[in-house]
């Protein structure tokens, strides 16, 4: 695209002071701004931002009246059913893994920057006995429910794991599991791509510029998901491999049943083209989205978009009207993503007011008030899109506990997750006949039991003392062998 060409380009969608400092720059500098504006659909991105504050709006506009619980019809809770039901799923889910036709979303894009630790949040470890990291306890995970399926049908089939990173994120996530030859899995099923990113503007809806020759931009959320799946040939990928099913949860819940078979089975025996874990509400002021209806479509609404009456809410058997808290832990057919073109663009978008550096006159600013708005997609507004959405409830205490502050803040911290995470452990040691207090911290490693099982041959009458312990399974080349050390 020539200078010309370019100007035409911006002058036409009101965006001409993107080149104002042209004349000033390098020839690599003006290399870098031309491509960065060659990347930009201007006219979709103008859209974006005029739809993006329409959304405010319409949720206000559309909310009290019209919001209602999931159907009983189209939700089940885990701690409810009999043993017989969860048996029923996991075999369901564990037979669609021995075929190969489970994959993994694991979005990673975040750097561990509130927790003072300046690399990819998978990388961290948050002090366990072993010092594994949140990406060795999943992929670990992974190998057991693999070994798991075979198990249960003398079949062996992978799982591919599709992991979501940012710009800054996707090398050193890709190095970290080099550098430990991929935790056993076959390189081959793990799959990096990078979320999208999306201009940020002031509120007459101009484009910052971050540099002269650089726009200032922010990632478009963990809804960016569904574009970068078609842009960079991940969808082509999941038809090609057979994928069925596919699991998506960020990578911060240290709690996380990777491609659980319980999940992926209650979906599949409900033929679900899409579905959302979730954990009752602790209290109606608990600040966690709920998923619920609205106007006959199936959403989340934030904490915020609630009144209060709604919040506090209870049902005949005391229970919250609106007790469904998102967890960030979905299912999605591949049907349902293949389909990701017709929708992706109505995703609502969500604005924040930020302090957003910039240039003007030449002079980098950084603002001390809001000047100007990122906006993001949030993974679950493809809800309303689905033909047949359903929802399971799984006991907080068995599958979800998030990190996403210091220690400081006291909550989703280090020492919660640790701690959530060990308290888990010390149950499965009793319910399999072991004797251990709460003052003791074994921590069971995922390649010995997923979720509970497994465990008794290693535990059933034993004392424990030893504190820290790591009761483990060991992978060995030729196969697996479960052990202790």
């Amino acid at each position: 695209m020539s200078f010309e060409n370019l100007k035409n380009y911006v002058s036409a969608h009101g965006q001409e002071h993107l080149i104002k400092y042209w004349p000033e720059l390098s020839d690599n500098e003006r290399e870098q701004l031309a491509a960065e504006i060659r990347k930009l659909d201007l006219a979709e991105i103008n859209e974006t931002f005029h739809r993006a504050n329409e959304t405010p709006k319409v949720i206000s506009e559309k909310l009290d009246d019209e919001l209602k619980p999931i159907p009983q019809t189209h939700y089940e809770a885990v701690p409810s059913l009999t043993e017989e039901k969860i048996t029923e799923y996991e075999n369901i889910g564990l037979q669609e893994i021995s075929e190969g036709k489970v994959g993994v979303l694991l979005l990673a894009g975040g750097q561990a920057t509130r927790l003072g630790f300046g690399h990819p949040k998978g990388m961290y470890d948050v002090g366990l006995p072993s010092h594994k990291t949140l990406f060795q306890i999943q992929a670990e995970r992974i190998l057991r429910v693999q070994q798991m399926a075979e198990e249960k049908t003398g079949k062996f089939g992978n799982i591919t794991w599709y992991i979501m990173t940012s710009e800054h994120t996707k090398a050193p996530t890709a190095k970290y599991f080099k550098d430990h030859s991929f935790f056993g899995l076959n390189e081959g099923n793990i799959v990096y791509f990078e979320q999208g990113t999306l201009p940020c503007f002031d509120f007459d809806g101009k484009i910052l510029l971050d540099e002269k020759h650089h726009i200032a931009s922010a990632p478009d959320g963990n809804g960016g998901l569904y574009r970068a799946l078609k842009s960079q040939g991940i969808l082509e990928d999941i038809k090609k491999r057979g994928i069925q099913h596919l699991h998506g949860h960020s990578v911060d819940n240290i709690l996380i049943k990777v491609a659980d078979p319980v999940f992926i089975g209650y979906c599949k025996s409900k033929n679900a083209d899409c579905a959302a874990k979730v954990v009752q509400k602790s209290s109606p002021s608990e600040a966690v989205g709920v998923v619920c209806r609205v106007n006959g479509h199936y959403k989340v609404v934030e904490y915020s978009e609630l009144t209060d009456e709604a919040a506090n809410r209870r049902n005949q058997d005391g229970r919250l009207t609106f007790s469904a808290g998102n967890i960030c832990n979905h299912y999605f057919s591949a049907d349902f993503l293949l389909k990701i073109s017709d929708f992706e663009r109505k995703l609502k978008l969500h604005v924040a007011k930020k302090k957003i550096p910039y240039v003007n006159e030449g002079i980098k600013i950084k603002p001390t008030e809001p000047n100007g708005i990122k906006m993001e997609k949030f993974i679950f507004d493809v809800f309303e899109f689905a033909e047949n959405f359903i929802c399971l409830e799984v006991a907080r205490d068995v599958e979800f506990s998030a990190l996403k502050n210091a220690d400081s803040a006291k909550k989703d911290c280090p020492s919660t997750a640790r701690e959530d995470l060990l308290t888990l452990h010390r149950k499965y040691i009793r319910e399999a006949g072991g004797i251990i207090t709460d003052d003791i911290d074994v921590e069971i490693s995922p390649l010995l039991s997923y979720g509970g099982e497994n465990l008794r041959e290693f535990v059933e009458n034993e004392m424990f003392t030893i504190s820290p312990f790591h009761l483990s399974g060991i992978y060995e080349s030729n196969g697996y062998q479960n052990g202790n050390h």
